[in-house]
């Protein structure tokens, strides 16, 4: 079995790491390259950074940022954020990264997913999935959860999967920001459901809430932002308490 992953996500808005609750009322959080170099010294296995209003606001992510931190870490990272097209992924893929996480995108032209796998291989591919629960259902939401759309969440990610994306990001809206745990039954209906990783998002408030996500749902990687960036949960310490359990990490 494949060890666990811890990953550190910078929702990055106007060159600065930003951090809400359920998508909305962001406060600062810091320079995205400053804790990237700190979080990959910390322990972290892997970086996202996600430009939450590229998709909104129609421009492309940062490629200067990408270049600054890649000059700084020394593990992966994936960028997300207004990546519509192969050029796009090619120019972030050039500046450093080494994965590219598409959303929006991907669910207005689905056909992106192919052309990306094809192009650069499935594990460049991340599909990152916002879901909510509406009457019962969860649904996929758009532009940083802005538009919600028809499309049920787990089908949609079968599908995903099926066009060649090499991991799914999947962030339930209902918890993010909450600190009241991941949702772990959508979790584990997705994970039993796929055969590539799932990265759990969306609601870590405590270690306990890792325990629980790696234990009831097998998730392949944890992401969390805001006790990380606030120095609630330590790294080396949340490694300690999961293999203290018999939670393999690396």
């Amino acid at each position: 079995m494949l060890a666990k992953r811890i990953i550190p996500c910078l929702d990055v808005k106007d060159g600065r790491t930003v951090k809400g609750v359920n998508f909305v009322d962001l406060r600062d959080a810091g320079d995205p390259v400053e804790l990237a170099w700190n979080y990959s010294r910390q322990g972290a296995d892997e970086l996202v950074f996600l430009d939450i209003t590229a998709t909104h606001e129609r421009r492309k992510t940062m490629v200067e940022l990408v270049k600054s931190v890649a000059r700084q870490i020394n593990i992966p990272f994936t960028i997300g954020g207004g990546i519509n097209e192969i050029a796009d992924a090619d120019a972030l893929l050039n500046a450093g990264a080494d994965k590219i996480s598409i959303n929006s995108a991907a669910v207005r032209n689905p056909a992106l997913i192919d052309e990306l796998a094809k192009a650069f291989g499935v594990q460049f591919v991340v599909i990152a999935v916002d879901t909510r629960l509406n009457n019962g259902i969860n649904t996929v939401h758009l532009n940083g959860g802005r538009i919600p759309t028809e499309k049920e969440t787990l089908s949609w990610i079968l599908e995903a999967e099926s066009r060649g994306a090499g991991e799914i990001l999947l962030t339930s809206m209902d918890h993010d920001g909450t600190k009241a745990g991941f949702d772990n039954g959508l979790l584990k209906k997705v994970n039993d459901a796929v055969n590539i990783p799932v990265i759990a998002s969306g609601g870590a408030g405590s270690v306990q809430h890792f325990i629980d996500v790696f234990e009831q749902t097998n998730v392949d990687a944890a992401l969390a932002a805001s006790v990380f960036h606030y120095g609630e949960i330590l790294i080396p310490d949340l490694k300690d308490i999961l293999r203290g359990r018999n939670i393999e990490v690396r």
